[in-house]
């Protein structure tokens, strides 16, 4: 598929010509939504994929949890779809629909057949006219989003340090210092009118992309976005977030008791550059040599030959702005986690020292290039990659030469990057230990 066959991509006010299939053509309506389309006549499928351009990092202290509380309020109807309609009438002929919520962005998705594009657009554009926020929707997802948490953080092993206090202890602004998920004590303080505030501003035209990919006309696609989406009122500017990070000069440790924990493990974290960071190319193919499979240097190394770990997991956590990369792993049960600790920041000083190996370096390239055929494989992935490219870098058409940056990078670079940023310099690390054990090492008769 030669999805490269494209001019240089911008926003157009109107259509003047029907696009070649794998060209890139954009739009901006009067009111400020932007909207990428991609045909592709492969399948007779399509991808209708939104993203608002707001996260967790958006929100205030004290009022946490609002960007994922949307994704789940966004299905609660709307002026002419009742309450979980908006899921059942995409399913009903044959789609799938889902949403997701992280620091940077919160975004809604559907695949349907091609013929059903008008229904999507429809939903889509109905939800963000005139979403229903009342008491009763507000309350209903409040419990839900609750529950969410007990279940995927609050009662799961470790999810506690993995999802949250890496980023308590890593970070001093609060924009990627607070949970996704947002702290029980503020959901339990949150006003319909708190959440409501929220809404009227974020979740408007000129605050959102949306990437249409699939088997279409583009010339359909336009009449139907204008049809549907131009009419929506624009809304106030938004405001901008200081993610600005000052990396700390010294170590930070902490020791977190955890009652569902098995056994003890370790996670520590680093903080890095903004994904637009030149330094985001070697630290991704660090990170496929350090993390990715059973050949891959930490596994080898904590798994195998030393039997330190049971499990390792690691690399550049996703985040737009100023991330951090990170290592967990879990402790074998004969094993001390000062042993594991210690032979990990040997392998990070070796890596420092002798750098990557050539053969290394074009294995992770070959991953590389696996992940960038994987993106373009469904009609989803592919509007999804370009919704993140055009919020990131305002580029979508930058996907489709982003290989080219990975195959320019050395192994001179690679082994620079982990000078940089793998040194003990600022490093948080967390220890995590089974309640139990925690409790027992705390004993009157053990403390000396």
């Amino acid at each position: 598929m030669d999805y490269q066959k494209h001019t240089p991509f911008r926003f157009h006010k109107k259509l003047v010509s029907e696009p070649e299939e794998y060209q890139l053509t954009g739009f901006q309506l009067e009111n400020g939504l932007q909207v990428i389309m991609l045909k592709n006549h492969q399948v007779p499928v399509v991808a209708v994929d939104i993203w608002y351009k707001v996260g967790s990092k958006d929100e205030k202290p004290g009022k946490s949890g609002f960007a994922h509380l949307f994704e789940h309020m966004m299905f609660e109807g709307s002026e002419n779809v009742g309450k979980a309609e908006h899921m059942k009438l995409l399913t009903d002929v044959g789609g799938t629909v889902n949403g997701s919520t992280t620091q940077d962005r919160t975004n809604y998705w559907q695949v349907v057949p091609a013929n059903q594009l008008e229904l999507a657009l429809w939903l889509e554009a109905d939800r963000m006219r005139s979403l229903k926020i009342n008491l009763e929707n507000f309350e209903n997802q409040r419990a839900t989003v609750k529950e969410e948490r007990r279940l995927r953080i609050d009662n799961q092993p470790y999810m506690p340090v993995i999802y949250e206090l890496k980023d308590q202890i890593s970070y001093r602004n609060f924009a990627y210092q607070h949970s996704v998920m947002g702290s029980m004590e503020d959901l339990d303080r949150a006003t319909l009118e708190d959440v409501t505030a929220f809404h009227s501003l974020y979740y408007r035209p000129n605050n959102a992309v949306m990437a249409v990919v699939g088997d279409f006309t583009v010339q359909q696609a336009y009449t139907l976005v204008k049809k549907y989406f131009s009419k929506i009122p624009t809304g106030a500017a938004i405001p901008a977030v200081d993610l600005s990070e000052s990396r700390c000069q010294r170590e930070v440790r902490f020791t977190f008791p955890d009652s569902f924990a098995p056994f003890p493990a370790i996670l520590i974290s680093q903080l890095i550059p903004e994904r637009t960071h030149s330094s985001f190319y070697p630290l991704e193919l660090l990170e496929k040599i350090l993390f990715d499979g059973e050949s891959s240097r930490f596994y080898r190394k904590l798994v195998e030959e030393e039997q330190l770990a049971l499990h390792v997991v690691g690399g550049q956590d996703g985040k737009f702005g100023p991330a951090l990369f990170f290592l967990f792993a879990q402790l074998h049960p004969e094993k001390k986690l000062l042993d594991l600790e210690k032979t990990i920041y040997a392998e990070f000083e070796q890596l420092q020292s002798r750098g990557v190996s050539e053969e290394e370096l074009e294995k992770a390239k070959n991953k590389v290039r696996t992940d960038f055929v994987s993106q373009q494989e469904s009609v989803r992935s592919l509007a999804d990659t370009l919704c993140m490219y055009h919020t990131v870098y305002q580029q979508p058409e930058r996907f489709f030469t982003e290989l080219e940056r990975f195959e320019k990078i050395t192994a001179t670079e690679v082994q620079a990057a982990a000078k940089e940023f793998l040194g003990p310099d600022g490093r948080s690390v967390i220890e995590i230990i089974p309640r139990k054990q925690a409790t027992e090492e705390l004993k009157p008769d053990n403390l000396s």
